[in-house]
């Protein structure tokens, strides 16, 4: 427990040391001055963007609510990759990215459907929708009968890790093609590993199923011959 006098030093050590402070100030009040009002400055920035922000996003999200009802087909699509354009960067911005490339797509529209899900792609990199662009664009090339084209994608989109769900459609469109190419235990190994992914579920049971089907359809393996046995020759004859 610190002592009278331990306590007036320690009062008497801070009063010296506002005491050299209160001269420097003096001395210094414009550039301090100067930095708390830049510092005021940043924050009222930061604020005042955010604020912003959130208003684009708002906007965005009402303005691709006002897309998606606005008509089937064409029109939706146009709707909204309009939104896209105008919200560019903003989360329901991309959402409108991808709502309109499936509109083309569903629209049998699968080259322009094509084109839109890979502009997402280069424009959102490491977006959020990225997955679901990745099997927009397999989906197109599969629709466009673009097999090794759709191949190499759906392979792209089944590696990615972001999406199970849509590593899984990948997996399965992808097993399709190959079965379609005779490659019976590439499509079978697929199939595997989405029933592995879902297992107690319909997808999983369904693809399971398959896959042992698709199994006993590939060739039996050869027997391995039964190792010789060593028989001494008859020295005696």
């Amino acid at each position: 427990m610190p002592t009278f006098m331990q306590a007036q030093e320690a009062n008497l050590t801070a009063t010296d040391h506002l005491f050299r402070l209160l001269p420097w100030i003096e001395a210094n009040w414009k550039r301090i001055a100067f930095g708390a009002a830049i510092i005021t400055i940043a924050v009222f920035v930061f604020l005042f963007y955010s604020y912003q922000q959130n208003q684009r996003e708002i906007a965005a999200g009402q303005a691709l609510t006002q897309a998606v009802v606005s008509g089937d087909g064409g029109q939706r699509a146009a709707a909204c990759l309009k939104v896209a354009s105008d919200y560019a960067g903003t989360a329901a911005g991309q959402r409108a990215f991808i709502e309109g490339a499936t509109a083309l797509f569903t629209t049998s529209k699968y080259a322009d459907a094509q084109t839109t899900f890979q502009k997402y792609i280069e424009a959102y990199p490491e977006g959020f929708f990225n997955p679901q662009a990745l099997l927009g664009v397999a989906a197109s090339l599969d629709a466009l009968g673009k097999t090794d084209l759709a191949i190499g994608a759906y392979q792209k989109a089944a590696g990615q890790t972001a999406s199970a769900s849509v590593a899984a459609s990948a997996k399965s469109s992808l097993a399709r093609l190959y079965e379609a190419q005779g490659k019976l235990a590439d499509a079978a190994k697929l199939l595997g590993e989405v029933s592995k992914t879902y297992p107690n579920t319909s997808l999983g049971s369904e693809a399971g199923l398959h896959a042992m089907d698709l199994r006993a359809k590939l060739p039996a393996a050869p027997a391995t011959p039964a190792p010789a046995t060593n028989v001494p020759f008859n020295l005696s004859k």
